[in-house]
């Protein structure tokens, strides 16, 4: 009987022996086998490979726009910091509390995995990582066979050896699904709540967890109540794992939950479209765009061309001339707006800029010593060469000074100053700012290009204008902050020191324009502005700037058809001033006289600049002529309206004269009137009818009278 147990003995331990080492064999083959797949293992994608979504930034990297991923994706960029930490706070308790502690795989979640799926007889919970979920989304296959199962541990373990767990982490919130064709947690949160995921609430950071396990099936836009039991889910789960308060919890459970998708942001489109167009790879486009204020001029703009035809179109530019930036630039009121031709950047088309060229002639001349402000300049019909310019309302203003004929905008002696001035030196000032004019193929300059003969964008306006407010100085426009070009125009750049205008005719031409009907309001402060209207009123254009800001609207068609009746001044300007409304406390006043201006202030204008001095008028300009009195006649009879025995029905009476050197007092009767008249044309309002004399005299003490019988 021992014999044979002893025997029984060595069998069984011949047969654990084989046994054992086929389990060796097995575990070493098994395990070589492990080692041969790791090492087949495609290298992992880097982050910075992965396809996101092209993303435009504000001046303070707040989003303007975003565009799809290669892969149609919206899957924005996104760093942990820009993610609220109760949100990984209350992931990890739900999904992976040993993360930081495992390398891949949690062997005791697999044991606590298989174990309640057997007491319950289903699967009740799964075994994998947050680690091994990120091998299966960049894999982008599901896990369904164990062949699978097993490459996406493999891969766990690959992603835990060559990353960080901060790597981890971000993989994870960049990819992780959300519905649709969202993916990312900044994409989930900017489509569900409507703002960026730096600042989440409980009950938020809940939704966000939930999503990515069964994206469709829990879309809050169709299945809402599914979303709510599944965040609520992961608020139990935060709370008893100490995540949340228990009231915190409960508060945040009864929230409802969100179904409408919030658009992703659509801020400075055409901007933003430019900058992607000009470097197609970059990933992040950083702007000096200011996203509130951008905000802001493209809701004005919408506003106020809804009281235009369909077929017209608005643009607005806004920059800080002190350094350049342009803080706002609105191409159409809305790109998607097809009957108004929106997808065209109208900040960018070359148009005929009308009359806002004027004010560079007056400074100009002021440099030349044409004139001075406060210089007479005849505005009649004027025959130069066979070029006979008319005034926009085909009348004529007499003897008036050069501040006069800018501020009302007369054209026939912004044309007569041109010729004094020279076609050819005006280009080559605008040059000098930095702009590139656009004039008929090999043709010179001549002098329609004073009102408007030549082609210039809105954003060329808005340089010569930054140059205008900086006292003649030069700066180039950009709307790029960084890690790009920069966007200098030819002739401007660093450390350039040419200036456009001299300092004084900058100022005086300032002054000038400051001087027009200012819209009064407790947000607006002085501007000096101009307005323009193009031939035909096929383009409206105001232009103005403070001490800080330089400011330029236009409306009209894109295709160039005319706009009948809607001018600078009664279109664009009112939208000037809105605009500088909306910028707030950042404004500055309009920059004090120079010396060389306020020393010239205190002496009267030289006999010899009292008219300007033109081309072949220079001797009778300093002459004067004798004064007279071209209109009415002497002796004339003029009804006036005083027969109707209503007061507003009657007309002023209008005196024209006639050489003499202003200003003019005038007598009536012998007695004289309050204010003196500095213009060659007269208007007042008579107290009544019958006879009365009118005298005039001059500067110089010259007089002319005549007598009329008002009726």
């Amino acid at each position: 009987m021992m014999k044979g147990m002893r025997q029984g003995w060595r069998g069984y331990r011949r047969r654990a022996t084989v046994a054992g080492l086929g389990l060796l064999v097995l575990a070493v083959g098994g395990a070589l086998k492990v080692r041969q797949d790791f090492n087949a293992l495609p290298p992992l994608p880097r982050i910075a490979d992965l396809s996101l979504s092209v993303v435009v930034l504000d001046r303070d990297d707040r989003l303007l726009r975003a565009f799809t991923s290669s892969d149609d994706k919206w899957r924005l960029p996104v760093e942990l910091d820009g993610i609220d930490p109760l949100y990984f706070r209350m992931l990890l308790a739900f999904e992976d509390s040993r993360f930081f502690d495992h390398g891949g795989i949690d062997l005791r979640a697999f044991v606590r995995s298989a174990l309640q799926s057997l007491r319950a007889g289903r699967i009740v919970s799964g075994g994998s990582t947050l680690t091994m979920q990120v091998a299966r989304l960049l894999d982008e296959a599901p896990t369904r066979t164990l062949a699978r199962k097993y490459e996406q541990i493999l891969k766990a373990i690959q992603l835990e050896r060559s990353l960080s767990k901060q790597d981890i982490l971000r993989l994870y919130a960049l990819r992780a699904p959300f519905g649709g064709n969202l993916e990312g947690i900044r994409a989930a949160s900017l489509t569900w709540f409507g703002k960026e995921p730096v600042r989440l609430t409980p009950a938020e950071a809940a939704l966000l967890i939930a999503l990515p396990q069964s994206p469709e099936a829990r879309r809050p836009d169709r299945f809402p109540d599914n979303a709510r039991k599944a965040r609520n889910r992961v608020l139990a789960r935060a709370a008893a794992a100490g995540v949340l308060t228990r009231e915190d919890a409960e508060s945040a459970a009864a929230e409802p939950v969100r179904t409408r998708r919030h658009p992703m942001p659509f801020l400075a489109p055409h901007e933003s479209r430019e900058a992607r167009h000009s470097d197609p790879l970059k990933p992040v486009h950083r702007l000096t765009i200011d996203r509130d204020l951008q905000a802001a001029l493209e809701k004005l703009a919408r506003q106020k061309i809804g009281a235009y035809p369909k077929l017209v179109s608005m643009a607005i530019v806004v920059a800080d001339h002190s350094n350049g930036e342009i803080l706002a630039s609105v191409g159409a009121p809305d790109l998607l707006d097809n009957a108004r031709q929106g997808h065209v950047d109208m900040t960018r088309a070359v148009r005929s800029p009308g009359s806002t060229l004027k004010p560079f002639i007056y400074a100009l001349a002021f440099e030349e010593g044409i004139g001075l402000p406060e210089s007479y300049i005849e505005d009649r019909p004027t025959d130069i060469g066979g070029y006979k310019p008319t005034n926009f309302d085909q009348a004529y203003q007499g003897t008036v000074t050069l501040r006069e004929a800018l501020q009302l905008s007369l054209n026939t002696p912004a044309v007569r100053l041109l010729e004094a001035v020279g076609p050819a030196r005006l280009v080559a000032r605008l040059k000098r700012a930095g702009v590139r004019p656009v004039l008929e193929k090999r043709a010179a300059p001549g002098l329609a290009i004073g009102l408007g003969g030549l082609g210039l964008t809105l954003r060329d306006l808005t340089q010569l204008y930054a140059a205008l407010a900086r006292q003649g100085r030069p700066v180039s426009l950009t709307v790029c902050r960084r890690d790009c070009e920069a966007e200098t125009q030819a002739g401007v750049g660093a450390g350039r020191t040419i200036d456009m205008l001299s300092r004084k005719s900058a100022w005086l031409v300032s002054d000038i324009l400051a001087g027009l009907p200012q819209i009064r309001g407790a947000e607006t402060s002085h501007i000096a502005y101009k307005t323009g209207t193009a031939y035909g009123y096929r383009d409206a254009w105001a232009v103005g700037y403070d001490g800080r800001y330089v400011v330029s609207v236009w409306l009209g068609r894109p295709d160039g058809t005319p706009v009948p009746g809607e001018t600078g001044a009664s279109a664009a300007v009112p939208v000037l001033f809105e605009v500088f409304q909306k910028l707030g406390p950042g404004r500055r006043s309009l920059p004090e006289a120079p010396p060389e201006v306020l020393e010239a202030a205190s002496r009267d204008v030289p006999a010899t600049l009292r008219y300007a001095r033109l081309p072949g008028r220079r001797e009778a300009a300093q002459a004067g002529g004798a004064l007279q009195i071209s209109y009415p006649p002497d002796g004339a009879e003029l009804d006036l309206g005083f027969g109707s025995g209503r007061l507003a029905a009657t007309q002023p009476l209008i005196v024209k004269l006639k050489g003499g050197v202003g200003p003019f007092s005038v007598l009536v009767n012998g007695a004289p009137l309050e204010e003196k008249a500095h213009r060659h044309q007269l208007v007042w309002q008579p107290e009544g009818p019958g006879f009365v004399n009118v005298t005039v005299l001059d500067a110089r003490g010259e007089s002319a009278g005549i007598s009329l019988l008002l009726r």
